[in-house]
This record gives structure tokens, C-alpha cells and sequence, in this order.
């Protein structure tokens, strides 16, 4: 069982250390405008069940998005950035009084759909753990994992409200919640090498 717990907690770890960040810019971004604190713990925990439930059939032998064109799921965050990049340049454009507008990122649905796009080295890992391993000791991975994402979400609120990183960040927070979800949905999406795919597919 402890050997289990520690299998686990160093498995999630491993696969969600870049969740710290994109958490952290969340929370910072709740700050000024949307999404609300719930919203991004309840589209965490929506997006990382989605992905233990995908990790649980492939463990069973069965195909719900085929490696080669996974990599398209990077364009949910590229999307997200491109349009909350979009609408924080039309914000500041309408102020008149030279007022800094809100930060506008995203809702649960939206945080869902970023953990689930940068959640495919955890399905990767976490198919072939859960099918090697006894039903009962998944169980407890998965318990152990779901614990975990409530300190995940925990450790970012306390790093994207300090006072400290906000007032450091102040000055470049309007375009640091787009750069992150450009950032992260372009390594995606170039990483997987869907991109040459699609192409040939398309030649």
C-alpha cells in the first residue's frame, strides 16, 4: 500500500510539475477578472478526471483519439490564448481614462479543456501503469491523484496571490495569461508533430 502511495504521488508529480504554472497564472488572472477560484479548481478536477477515465480504457485496450493526431488537442489552449489576447487589446483600446482593464481568461470549461490538452504525456504514462497494475492498487493511485490536484490547486492559488509575485507580475499580467496558453498550445501541438502529419495527410 505505502509503496503504492509513493508510486503515485511521485507519477503525478512528474507528469503535472507544468500545471504549477498554468495554476498559478489562473489564480493571478482571478484576481482582476474571471475565472472565479472555483471555477478553475472544478475545471482542474474536470479536466484530470477526464484524463484518468481516457488513461482507464486505454489501459483496456481501447482507442479514443489516436496518438498521431493527438497533438490537435494543443489548439484548445493556442485558441483560448489567441482569443483572451484578443479581448484584453480591445479592453485597453476602449479605456479611456488610461485605466488598466481586467484580465479575462477562462471559465471551468475552459480550464477543463487546457488540462486535458496538456494531459497527454499523463495518459501516455498512466495507460500502461493502470494495465500492468491490480485493480485495487489503481484505486488507490487514482485516490492518491485526486488528492493531489486539490494541493496543486492549492499551491497555485498561494503562488499566483501572494503579494509578492503579484506586484511583481503587475506590469505584464495583461499579457501574461495569453502568452502562457499561446506558449503551452503551440509546444503542443509542435511537440506531437501532428502539424508534418496533417500535411501529408492533406498532400
Amino acid at each position: 500500500m505505502l509503496a503504492t502511495i509513493g508510486s503515485a504521488i511521485g507519477l503525478f508529480a512528474a507528469t503535472n510539475i507544468d500545471d504549477i504554472v498554468v495554476l498559478m497564472v489562473l489564480f493571478l488572472a482571478s484576481r482582476r477578472g474571471k475565472p472565479r477560484g472555483w471555477e478553475i479548481v472544478a475545471g482542474q478536477y474536470l479536466g484530470f478526471i477526464t484524463l484518468v477515465v481516457i488513461s482507464v480504457v486505454a489501459a483496456l485496450g481501447l482507442v479514443i483519439v489516436p496518438d498521431a493526431w493527438i497533438g490537435l488537442l494543443g489548439l484548445i489552449p493556442l485558441t483560448i490564448g489567441i482569443w483572451t489576447l484578443v479581448r484584453s487589446l480591445r479592453r485597453n483600446h476602449a479605456d479611456d481614462d488610461g485605466e488598466q482593464a481586467k484580465i479575462t481568461a477562462v471559465g471551468m470549461w475552459g480550464v477543463a479543456g487546457i488540462t486535458i490538452a496538456n494531459g497527454a504525456d499523463n495518459v501516455s504514462l498512466y495507460a500502461p501503469i493502470f494495465r500492468t497494475s491490480a485493480p485495487a492498487d489503481v484505486a488507490v493511485m487514482i485516490g492518491v491523484f485526486l488528492i493531489l490536484v486539490a494541493v496543486w490547486c492549492a499551491a497555485g492559488r498561494l503562488i499566483g496571490t501572494r503579494e509578492a509575485v503579484t506586484d511583481a507580475l503587475e506590469r505584464v499580467e495583461h499579457w501574461l495569461v495569453p502568452a502562457v496558453f499561446i506558449g503551452l498550445g503551440l509546444f503542443i501541438v509542435m511537440e506531437s508533430g501532428v502539424v508534418p502529419r496533417l500535411f501529408e495527410t492533406l498532400a
